[in-house]
């Protein structure tokens, strides 16, 4: 199994801290800027950065939906990542200063992938599709902080 790795990024016209503390708060803002391919959101625990337990389906294709239970981690300043107790998922966001009153906002996510030839598509069209989930998750992050 190969591991499969889908990144992301968007300068943002708002400072990072703003950026960081709407990403960070899973109980007002996150669900607000989930797309369409997410569903049955819950914070479980905390709702907050460090310790939140946070549960979504994401439907990545028709035919594909996970059951993510998510471990929220802060374990540097402007950074969170989310561990998927379900599976090999981790999916880390970063955001840093990008000039006066902007950030750059950039979400990676990493599993292990499939093998044989279905490991092969996965590697090739998974990134770009959860590429572009997570594209209009940060437009609407911007949409939300740049009010």
């Amino acid at each position: 199994m190969a591991q499969v790795e889908a990144t992301t990024e968007r300068i943002i016209a708002a400072d990072a801290e703003t950026v960081f503390d709407a990403l960070a708060d899973y109980k007002e803002v996150r669900g607000k800027v989930l797309t369409g391919h997410f569903s049955e959101y819950e914070v479980r625990e905390g709702g907050d950065g460090e310790g939140t337990l946070v549960h979504w389906k994401l439907q990545a294709t028709s035919k594909r939906v996970r059951d993510c239970l998510l471990e929220v981690t802060e374990p540097t300043d402007g950074q969170l990542i989310e561990k998927d107790r379900n599976s090999s998922m981790v999916t880390t966001w970063t955001v840093t200063p990008a000039g006066e009153g902007r950030s750059k906002a950039v979400v990676t996510t990493v599993w292990d992938g499939a093998g044989g030839i279905g490991g092969f598509f996965e590697r090739t069209f998974a990134p770009k599709g959860l590429g572009r989930i997570y594209d209009e998750l940060l437009q609407n992050l911007a949409t939300e902080v740049e009010k």
